[in-house]
């Protein structure tokens, strides 16, 4: 039997459009870096980007179980000694909602150069409105 490695030829890249109203951060962040891997996907290669496009709409009102929008925290360092920051959930969902969708599920993605093209193809917005209606996005129910 011979081993089936995809080519950029043979890859379709979809659109799916993601509603993440009253959904659950974790469980919603598992299913779209699935798809930006394209593990839903028979020709799946993991050294291969052979994902689709993600909209997701709606993000300030993802769903943090427990206590998570005050005891979460996320850092970040400027590289100088004394330039860590940090954040809670509950302040960064004022601040930049599609930022604790975006930190999810880039977590969830392999740590090698192939993470940042996954990576652009999700697109994140606050609102219920987005502007990639052209591409006829399919609606992934979550």
């Amino acid at each position: 039997m011979k081993t089936l490695v995809p080519k950029n030829d043979d890859i379709v890249r979809d659109w799916f459009l993601v509603d993440v109203e009253n959904k659950v951060l974790g469980r919603v962040a598992t299913q779209i870096a699935s798809i930006l891997r394209g593990k839903n996907k028979p020709l799946f290669s993991p050294h291969v980007d052979s994902g689709d496009f993600v909209i997701v709409v709606n993000a300030e009102k993802v769903v943090l179980t427990g206590n998570k929008l005050s005891d979460k925290i996320y850092y970040s360092h400027s590289g100088y000694p004394g330039g860590i920051k940090s954040i809670t959930a509950g302040k960064l969902m004022e601040k930049k909602a599609e930022e604790i969708i975006r930190k999810a599920v880039k977590g969830m993605l392999p740590k090698n150069k192939l993470a940042s093209h996954m990576l652009k193809k999700l697109k994140i917005y606050a609102g219920s409105t987005h502007p990639h209606e052209a591409q006829q996005p399919k609606t992934l129910q979550v």
